[in-house]
This record gives structure tokens, sequence and C-alpha cells, in this order.
């Protein structure tokens, strides 16, 4: 039934049949039949049928949510097994927002020197898809900002706050100063994140209580391509001290303390609240603990502003 409850998995988050096969490795044929299998031994309707896949039953969804679990349940046995045996196996699903990608090789890296024999999957999620994707048992954790209030059933561990710096060409008008506000910021030639992003909602907050507005020339959805414009010299940005780790100052670029909260909302790593946590997200937990992330940021921060 397990492998009949991995294709019910599958139809639900693909929603197509055919994708949906091909992520469980079987052919079309095949996965059809594992689900009329498997209400068949339930007894009740699981999708609701037509022409493509038209979503689940009230009874499928039912289903789901159990599967999930049995699936995760299923997960964590074989990492129990493998632990036993003297080394943790299988691959670590990480999710991160956007703006905390930059961070996660402080992780990752002294997590796969600790455990040789786990591979890591990162991707990059939103708050939104983090949050379901954990309750799904999709992935095994994700780094985040721990404020949303939709974590409120998860265990979190913070690991930083998001410090903000004005990055700004070094022939600027403010580039020789120590310390800029965040009116002189708005004021500049900008690029930002796009408002849909929490980080740029962020920043428009700290504007607004400067009494000032960033109206961006530029607006991008990814820190890369804010990066993209940067090193051309032309535009500022307001940028978390976190990305430094990931990005060098681009040349002719200097990095300016800004005034106002010296620290930002708290970001670290979320896990599905259980008694009893999986070897997997047991073990990044440990990891994440000791690797120091806050000291790190804040030590590359100083280096930066020459403090």
């Amino acid at each position: 039934m397990l492998r009949q409850l991995e294709y019910l998995v599958a139809l639900a988050r693909e929603r197509h049949f055919a994708r949906a096969a091909a992520a469980c490795f079987v052919s079309q044929p095949s996965l059809s039949a594992g689900i009329r299998k498997l209400e068949a031994e339930l007894g009740v309707p699981l999708i609701r049928r037509g022409s493509r896949f038209q979503g689940l039953t009230p009874e499928g969804e039912h289903v789901l949510a159990w599967a999930h679990h049995a699936l995760a349940e299923r997960d964590a046995l074989r990492q129990e097994l493998a632990a036993l045996q003297g080394e943790l196996t299988g691959t670590l699903r990480l999710g991160a927002i956007p703006t905390a990608l930059t961070v996660t090789s402080l992780l990752t890296t002294p997590f796969c020197e600790r455990h040789p024999g786990v591979k890591v999957s990162l991707e990059s999620l939103s708050s939104r898809d983090i949050t379901r994707r954990l309750t799904d048992f999709d992935i095994d954790a994700a780094l985040t900002y721990l404020d949303d209030s939709s974590l409120r059933d998860m265990r979190c561990l913070p690991l930083y706050e998001e410090r903000y710096v004005l990055l700004t060409p070094a022939d600027g008008p403010y580039a020789k100063d120590t310390e800029v506000s965040w009116a002189q910021a708005a004021a500049l030639p900008l690029c930002l994140l796009s408002p849909r992003m929490r980080n740029r909602r962020i920043l428009d907050e700290n504007f607004a209580a400067d009494n000032a507005t960033a109206t961006p020339a530029v607006e991008s959805d990814t820190v890369a391509g804010l990066y993209a414009h940067l090193v051309t010299g032309r535009w500022s940005s307001v940028i978390s001290h976190a990305w430094l780790h990931m990005f060098p100052t681009p040349p002719g670029m200097r990095v300016v303390r800004l005034s106002g909260p010296a620290r930002g909302p708290r970001v670290g790593l979320a896990v599905v609240a259980q008694d009893t946590q999986p070897p997997m997200v047991r073990a990044l937990l440990a990891v994440s603990r000791d690797a120091g992330v806050r000291d790190a940021l804040d030590d590359l921060l100083s280096s930066h502003l020459g403090s």
C-alpha cells in the first residue's frame, strides 16, 4: 500500500497523471492502476475523474493527509535503521527563502562533513510554500523568517537577525559617510527586490518609519538579479548583511551603515514539531546549533564596515 500512497501524493502534488507517473518512475497506466487498487482496498473514491485530473474527493484529501504521515514515518524508520548501522544516509531536503539562500552553506557544509553519507537537496521557496511543504513532509527543514504566523505549529531554531546596510557607488553622495539615514537612502537611484518579496516589505516599513518612500528604478525577484545591476556602478541598494557571505562587494561599491534598528527580523530553521524528530532533522538541528551563523555574519559585516 505504501507504493500506492506514493502515487497519490505525487498526483496531488503534480496535479497531472503523466507528470506524477514520471516523478514515481512508472508508466502512467501503472500509476492509474495503483490508485484504482488503493481506492478498491479502501472502498472509497479518491480522485474526481474526467478527461484530466480534476482534484481529490473529500475522502481523497483525508487519505492524502494520512499518506504524508505514513510516508514520513517510513522514511524516519529507514533513517533510524541506517543510524543504528553507524552512518546516517539518505537525502536532506532543505528549503530556504530566496534572501536566506546566501547563508545555507554555513549549515550544509558542516552537515555534509559530519554526515558524509547524506546528500542535500536545496530548494528556493516562498514563505507560503515552505509552510505547505513542511506540513506535507515534502521537505525536512526550512530556513525562513521566524515571525511568520503560519509557523506557529512548527519547531523553530533562531540562527541570526537580519541587519541592513546601504550598498552604494564609491563615487556616490554618501560613499564617504560612515552612516546614512533611511530617508537619505530612499533618495538615491535604487535597485530593490520586488514588493511581493518579504524582504522588500520589511525595507518599506523601515523607509516609512523615517518618513520616506523608496521608488526604485529597478526591481527584481532574486538577489542575483539585484547584483547583476549593482555591478554596473549605476545603482544603490539596501541589502541584508547575510548576502555579503555569498556576494562580494562589487568593484567601485561601498557598504555603508544605515541608521535605525540595529537588527531586523529573525531568520532560522523551521521543522515540523514532533515528539521524536527523525534522525535527519535531529542531525541538522545539532549542526545548526554549533554552526555559529550569527557570529560569522556579524564578523563579516564588521569587516565590510571597517569596525
